[in-house]
């Protein structure tokens, strides 16, 4: 069996996945006065994935572990002006199904993104790096306008742009280990 066929066949069997986040990685990226991007990620999460004819993906974040490499911005992220993490301390998605592309390593997974208890449909670029018989590894790439979910604390620049743009980019580096 080729690493093609391989992947789409891990994620297609049975067979349960949990994420290890000590290889994995939840990103971000946003605009910043128009011509910076701030970087930041999550450090406390975790994931799994259910193999099947329509796999299913979930995932949580504990939104207090945000980091960016500005303190106060993450201070400013977790307040109730944000994020509200007191009130809304998780992220979550979940997924049934996956659409595997002709090249059969690469896939569109659609699911639904909760942030601050709204919850919108998202579809996520999905590749498989490295497929195995215990160890999966995904790249998941994704785009979202925070405003559709609540995020909606800015403020004009005298330049007449805002300080903060309102598309954010995921990237979502996953290894994930055979449970079952």
């Amino acid at each position: 069996m080729s690493v093609v066929e391989n992947a789409r066949e891990q994620l297609l069997s049975n067979g349960t996945w949990s994420v290890d986040p000590g290889r994995s990685a939840v990103e971000f990226r946003v605009k910043h006065m128009l011509i910076q991007t701030v970087k930041g990620r999550f450090r406390d999460f975790d994931g799994a994935i259910v193999a099947g004819p329509r796999p299913t993906v979930s995932g949580s974040i504990r939104v207090a572990s945000l980091e960016t490499p500005d303190e106060e911005l993450d201070a400013h992220l977790r307040s109730p002006v944000f994020f509200d993490v007191e009130r809304h301390p998780e992220i979550s998605f979940e997924a049934r199904g996956m659409r595997f592309n002709g090249d059969e390593t690469s896939f569109a997974l659609p699911g639904e993104l909760t942030i601050k208890g709204v919850t919108r449909p998202i579809t996520l670029a999905g590749t498989v790096l490295a497929p195995g018989d215990e160890t999966i590894a995904l790249a998941l790439r994704g785009q979202l306008d925070r405003s559709d979910y609540g995020l909606v604390w800015n403020r004009m620049l005298e330049t007449g742009g805002v300080l903060v743009g309102d598309t954010v980019d995921l990237a979502l580096d996953v290894a994930a280990v055979r449970v079952d």
